[in-house]
């Protein structure tokens, strides 16, 4: 049994208008399964594939109020394309932003409702990652990180030190999910998290009661009667388990 990362879910008051940004500022097509939820993709792209981690933006009232754990990398080829780059997304409604960061080479800015995302100066290791280069969790022990995701997906694990984790999908395509250690990450909000969808023959149930072995938890979030099924790792971020596809 296994289950895969398939896109990663964010809350706006706006889904329509944050999914235009984000539908920019990737390059990706967008349309909406119903009401209040705006869905990306590449264009062409044959859900689920793993060269592509999908963006779904869903409606919620509340606004955005404190840093978010997970974020979104930009991949750029070069110091000029980061630039530009930087400036379309000014111009789409990116602003800039301090998270502490300091004097890095990359680029922090937050989408229209302030969710936080990096564009970062050109790394070999994500030039072929598409515009995607990696979805980050700010993290307290990445090595524990590393114990359950590596097990609870079927990502190959790439790299575990004191100060992060990195893994990515086992066909070496789209982005990286890493988790970065970070002073004061289990204060911070929970705007954006990941969906996981098992492969078609797989039983959901099953696969829920697997990551539950795992170190999962439940998590009541207010979701009431609905066909997936939201858990946390054992650091407390919650993640969804679709119905298998």
């Amino acid at each position: 049994m296994a289950t895969r990362v398939v896109q990663i879910s964010i809350k706006a008051q706006d889904d329509a208008a944050v999914g235009r940004f984000w539908a920019q500022a990737l390059g990706w097509g967008l349309d909406s399964e119903a009401p209040g939820v705006t869905n990306l993709e590449p264009e062409n792209f044959v859900y689920p594939d793993p060269v592509a981690v999908c963006v779904d933006v869903v409606r919620v009232p509340e606004p955005k109020t404190v840093k978010n754990r997970l974020h979104v990398d930009l991949a750029t080829t070069s110091a000029a394309h980061q630039a530009e780059l930087v400036e379309r997304l000014l111009d789409l409604g990116a602003t800039r932003a301090d998270v502490g960061q300091g004097d890095v080479p990359w680029t922090v800015l937050a989408d229209p409702e302030g969710n936080e995302f990096c564009v970062l100066e050109p790394r070999p290791v994500y030039r072929d990652t598409g515009p995607m280069a990696a979805v980050i969790v700010d993290c307290v022990d990445p090595r524990a990180m590393a114990r359950f995701w590596d097990q609870a997906v079927d990502w190959t694990l790439h790299e575990v030190t004191d100060d992060h984790a990195v893994l990515r999908s086992a066909k070496g395509v789209g982005p990286y999910l890493e988790f970065l250690r970070t002073p004061g990450a289990e204060s911070e909000g929970q705007r954006i998290h990941l969906d996981l969808r098992p492969y078609p023959d797989d039983d959901k149930a099953a696969e829920v009661d697997r990551l539950r072995a795992l170190g999962a938890t439940d998590v009541d979030l207010g979701q009431g009667d609905v066909p997936w099924t939201v858990l946390a790792d054992p650091e407390g971020n919650a993640f969804c388990v679709l119905t298998p596809r």
